[in-house]
């Protein structure tokens, strides 16, 4: 009697590669635990895991030392630690599906224009309306965000090399260029605008709070959601277009919602925190190399990567300068630039 397609079992390397994928990405959860639990205990003061515990989980005490604990740990730890895990999520997914979509491994979410379209909305609103507080100014940014991603993915839409990767890539590079320069022109001429950039360019995690985390949360979770519709898709596309459209694949669909998701991603997080360079590029190549190119994998592996990353330099930007800070996004900097430097020369060095 013949096996039927179900009983048949599952060639034994694919099974063992997938046991150690999930086996990596269920250490990389464990990793981002353990991290997390480290930055609740980091800071200019220091703090004892009992103490954190007790702040977080125990009653209300009268001793004031304990209530200093609580409102460190409550109104400024927590909440970075989820801002830079939820954020550190976002752009580790978005820099893994815009290098697929656009078949360039040099490409980050700024390719899209997100980045320069927030930067550009915050130093308007700030110079036309005087807002100050983050909670203000952090939808504008997103909404910037959203405008940059939309255009740019409509001008690769339409002429001759419309749905192309090279198209794309020019699109977002031109907007990009001439958002920032009607950001510095605006924030040239007025001083508070120029002195808020200053602050929100430099990418930092700390000083939101959870009355901006949580709404921000809910597009990067419509982001994610519609990213994992797409990741099929998406390997079929990086063999080439003929053989996605060959297979059944809708390109215009499947480009369309992967846009949106990058830029519901890349834009929430870059409205929250600022724009943080590198990232989405370094943890989309490590995760490429511990996972192979299917991108169901590659994609979840980007994504904690990301998260257990930005928490990290966050960690060190408070540890290097204390009892000062060091912000995220600097670190992360200072991490990617050597890393984007390595892979420009390995590629010439291998195609030397």
């Amino acid at each position: 009697m013949s096996t039927t397609a179900v009983e048949r079992p599952a060639p034994r390397g694919t099974t063992e590669t997938r046991r150690r994928r999930a086996v990596g990405l269920g250490t990389l959860a464990v990793i981002l635990v353990v991290v997390g639990a480290v930055s609740l205990t980091v800071g200019a003061r220091a703090l004892s895991p009992p103490e954190v515990w007790h702040a977080l989980f125990g009653p209300p005490d009268s001793d004031q030392g304990l209530t200093e604990i609580r409102l460190i740990v409550q109104t400024a730890r927590v909440p970075r630690t989820v801002l830079a895990v939820v954020a550190g999520i976002a752009l580790g997914v978005g820099g893994a599906l815009i290098q697929g979509y656009t078949r360039n491994p040099i490409a980050d979410t700024g390719l899209l224009g997100v980045n320069a379209g927030a930067s550009f909305a915050v130093v308007s609103v700030i110079a036309l309306f005087g807002f100050a507080n983050p909670f203000q100014y952090v939808w504008f940014a997103f909404l910037g965000a959203a405008v940059a991603g939309v255009v740019v993915f409509g001008l690769a839409s339409i002429g001759r090399g419309a749905g192309n990767p090279l198209t794309l890539a020019l699109a977002g590079q031109g907007i990009t260029v001439f958002l920032a320069a009607m950001t510095t022109a605006v924030s040239l001429s007025d001083q508070k605008s120029l002195n808020a950039l200053r602050f929100w360019n430099s990418g930092s995690v700390a000083g939101v709070g959870f009355g901006v985390i949580w709404p921000v949360t809910v597009f990067i979770a419509v982001g994610l959601v519609l990213a994992a519709t797409v990741l099929p898709a998406l390997n079929l596309l990086n063999l080439g277009d003929d053989v996605a459209r060959g297979l059944g694949v809708n390109l215009a669909l499947s480009r369309t919602v992967g846009i949106v998701a990058i830029t519901l991603l890349a834009g929430s997080a870059t409205a929250a925190c600022g724009p943080i360079a590198f990232l989405g590029l370094m943890v989309a190549h490590v995760a490429r190399y511990l996972t192979g190119p299917d991108y169901r994998w590659l994609v979840p592996y980007a994504g904690l990567l990301g998260a257990v990353v930005l928490l990290v330099c966050d960690i060190v930007g408070r540890l290097v300068v204390r009892p000062g800070e060091l912000d995220a996004g600097v670190v992360v900097a200072l991490l990617g630039a050597p890393f984007f430097a390595i892979l420009v020369w390995r590629g010439k060095f291998r195609s030397a």
